[in-house]
């Protein structure tokens, strides 16, 4: 026989035996699912709670109970995968049904979804049917089995995936194929390399040590890093822990102890344990934090190098979920302050982008573009002065823990007051001290200075000074800080009631507006006024009246600024003494002597932000297809070398003021809304991309400035946009999740669709 002849025969043995071997989850399935289904179906707000990021989410099924509901009087049981059952019984006990299992003689629900929207299958890179509802806030429909035929009826064009380019017909056969054979899941854990066992090992023993200190330092850190997603240096890619506690010690598999905040009793007897993160990670709920033998020693450095003793462990509960500077005050102060400066990216991450999957409850009492400073810890005066502390901690406890309607009224006014007491305190306080200067203002490293976007209802934040000069900026000291990390972090429930997620909110725009009040603190005395009615315009000086304390007019600043022009002044100032700190440098959005551009890329993408730049801190009023835009565009540049580049265009919505929980859209000022533009990938939730090679930009900024209403933004979208129905959306979709695992590659996540927009 032949050779070729041969290697054909074997070829094709080979490939028969392939075709017979069973479909296999984790090598098959969970890829498809990953690529077409986990950008809408992973976190809380997966729709109908099907999350298909884990054969746990899988085998969970499907809930007719939405986690996010803003009326909800009571709060509900909470259904958090990995931690609130174990078991398929266990979920269908909860009120879950499955997605997997055949009833009768009709096959499984997501055969059938899939079948349907196989069916039904989107006309190439068109506008998707207005009687689609797309917004995040549409109402789930959760078909049960029995269900299903009159959804398909009145439903035809809404089977899986939803609204969006579907699978590719291997994908479909495969799916297919392995419903049909009964939805056999594999279970494969992850499991830590030697590297990680071994860090692991000295970690646990660090947070699992004896004694009242180390009981009480353990709780603290727990408290502040169970949202994170640790990493190792050396560790392995991909591989990510939570910090849980256990009923089991180190070295037994763990069995985590679900309550339902972190700061809730645990019981008597339990560890802390470092738990791989199972499943796909999503980029909106990975915050990441890393572990090292510095971080290590650093801990032992802040927390146990004094002489500071305990008399007795706090124990939980409302009061000490209330007041976490009451419950940790044996804990020196500096200690807590210096460990959140050392990694305050991450800190303001945990809630700005939230430990949950919609950011209202933080959002709606944010701008849509600032920049946050932090005090020096030699200048808190709650750091440096006992005094102070000791009549300050009382003054500092956060509502939430009592949610009950009838109360709501009684609670949020006594918590109101306190917290006007203390802005009082420390107001006298900081007067009988020298005023504040340059060394006020933490530079410790380069978390110092941070971006914030907000986008409605999700936000973003990044090292370094990103946009334009923006309208407010945020001076944080310790006691806002840790405040604010509590109130919308530890002790926020998803699950709770409306009057929890009320009491939330309103606190938070109290915290707002203590960080505003601090930064007007370094700006000349007879500037303020004027900067604060700015910020706090129409309805905003009612706030000002019923809820705020009076602004400091009198203590002086010594930062000797331009009192005509002091918040430009403060900027240029700070750029010029901290440059070093500035991570990300942004010259595209503020371009000195007409260099618009950043100096370290090649000339072609030079020329790129050179022309992006035009559309850079324009008011709307003078580019008009601003109107046009959603909050997150990513513009993706196509390059002459066969490279890439990702921007993120962010619409920042210009407001009177954002001190009310309702309301939002009658407080926008559409004529001062502007663009910020930046490299990289600067929001979980892409809005829509555009995708067009270096060449055409110049016809892309030019049609944009152009634009004058929707049918000129149309044949923009049509010319250069990624329609939902694009035949090659998935691929410029997850190419934005590729730029990230290529520029940053420990944020890689799969990135959300739910706010993908139909332009």
């Amino acid at each position: 026989m032949p050779l070729r002849t041969l290697i054909t025969a074997l070829l094709l043995f080979v490939a028969s035996l392939l075709q017979a071997e069973p479909i296999s989850y984790s090598r098959d399935v969970q890829p498809i699912l990953t690529a077409k289904c986990v950008a809408c179906h992973a976190c809380y707000d997966a729709p109908c709670q099907l999350n298909l990021g884990s054969a746990e989410g899988l085998q969970r099924g499907v809930s007719k109970v939405p986690v996010y509901d803003g009326g909800r009087t009571d709060e509900q049981a909470t259904t958090r995968l990995f931690l609130d059952a174990h078991s398929e019984a266990a979920w269908r006990r909860k009120g879950f049904y499955s997605v997997l299992d055949t009833q009768g003689n009709q096959a499984a629900l997501m055969t059938r979804m899939l079948k349907l929207g196989h069916a039904a299958p989107l006309a190439a890179n068109a506008k998707l049917p207005a009687q689609l509802e797309l917004s995040i806030s549409r109402k789930n429909q959760c078909a049960l089995p029995d269900e299903f035929a009159s959804y398909a009826a009145k439903r035809p064009a809404e089977g899986m995936p939803f609204a969006v380019t579907g699978l590719e017909p291997q994908e479909y056969r495969t799916l297919q194929a392995w419903l049909a054979a009964g939805a056999p899941v594999e279970q494969q854990a992850l499991q830590p390399s030697a590297s990680e066992v071994a860090q692991i090992a000295d970690w646990e023993a660090l947070l699992n040590a004896s004694g009242a200190r180390a009981s009480l330092v353990s709780r603290w850190l727990y408290e502040h890093l169970f949202i994170a997603h640790l990493y190792f240096t050396g560790g392995e890619p991909g591989h990510f822990f939570q910090l849980v506690r256990s009923r089991t010690p180190s070295g037994q598999p763990i069995d985590p102890i679900a309550t339902r905040r972190p700061n809730d009793d645990p019981g008597n007897n339990f560890y802390y344990r470092l738990w791989p993160v199972q499943g796909v990670i999503v980029h909106k709920t990975h915050i990441t934090y890393g572990l090292n033998a510095q971080k290590l020693a650093r801990v032992n450095e802040l927390f146990f190098s004094g002489n500071w003793t305990v008399a007795a462990v706090p124990g939980y509960g409302p009061t000490r979920r209330a007041n976490p500077f009451a419950t940790f005050a044996a804990i020196p102060a500096q200690a807590r302050y210096q460990f959140m400066l050392d990694n305050a990216e991450y800190f303001v991450r945990t809630f700005i982008r939230g430990p949950v999957c919609r950011g209202q409850i933080a959002t709606d009492v944010i701008r849509d573009q600032f920049w946050t400073l932090f005090q020096a810890p030699e200048q808190d005066l709650y750091i440096t002065d006992a005094e102070f502390r000791a009549e300050a901690t009382p003054l500092l406890a956060i509502p939430g823990q009592v949610a009950q309607l009838s109360n709501l009224p009684l609670v949020w006014g006594d918590y109101k007051d306190l917290r006007n007491q203390y802005e009082a305190l420390r107001n006298e306080a900081y007067a009988d001290v020298s005023p504040p200067g340059w060394s006020s203002i933490w530079t410790g490293n380069d978390n110092a200075l941070l971006s914030v976007f907000r986008h409605y209802d999700s936000a973003a934040v990044d090292k370094g000074l990103i946009g334009a000069v923006p309208q407010t900026l945020w001076l944080l000291d310790y006691p806002l800080f840790e405040r604010a990390y509590y109130q919308l972090v530890v002790n926020f429930d998803v699950f709770a009631n409306v009057s929890h997620q009320a009491q939330t909110r309103m606190y938070f725009d109290l915290i707002r507006n203590g960080a505003e009040q601090n930064f007007l603190r370094l700006m000349p005395a007879q500037s303020r006024q004027a900067l604060r009615d700015d910020w706090y315009q129409d309805s905003g000086q009612l706030k000002l009246w019923l809820s705020y304390p009076p602004l400091d007019t009198d203590t002086p600043s010594a930062l000797g600024l331009d009192a005509q022009r002091p918040k430009q002044s403060f900027v240029s100032a700070l750029l010029a003494r901290y440059g070093r700190l500035n991570a990300k440098p942004d010259p595209i959005n503020r371009c000195f002597n007409g260099s618009c551009y950043r100096h370290n890329i090649s000339p072609q993408l030079q020329a790129v932000e050179q022309r992006l730049s035009r559309l850079s801190a324009r008011p709307a009023a003078s580019l008009k297809v601003i109107e046009q835009l959603p909050e997150a565009t990513m513009l993706r540049i196509e390059l002459a070398n066969g490279q890439r580049q990702i921007y993120s265009l962010l619409r920042n919505r210009a407001h009177s003021n954002v001190a009310f929980m309702m309301g939002e859209s009658l407080r926008y000022q559409p004529g001062l809304d502007d663009l910020t533009i930046f490299p990289g990938v600067l929001s979980s939730y892409p809005n829509f991309i555009f995708n067009l090679s270096a060449a055409e930009v110049p016809d892309f900024v030019v049609a944009l400035e152009q634009s004058q209403d929707a049918d000129s933004f149309e044949q923009i979208t049509q010319r250069w946009g990624v329609r939902r129905s694009h035949p090659q959306f998935w691929y410029y979709f997850h190419d934005l999740s590729r730029y990230i695992e290529e520029t940053e590659p420990l944020e890689y996540g799969v990135l959300d669709m739910n706010r993908y927009e139909n332009l």
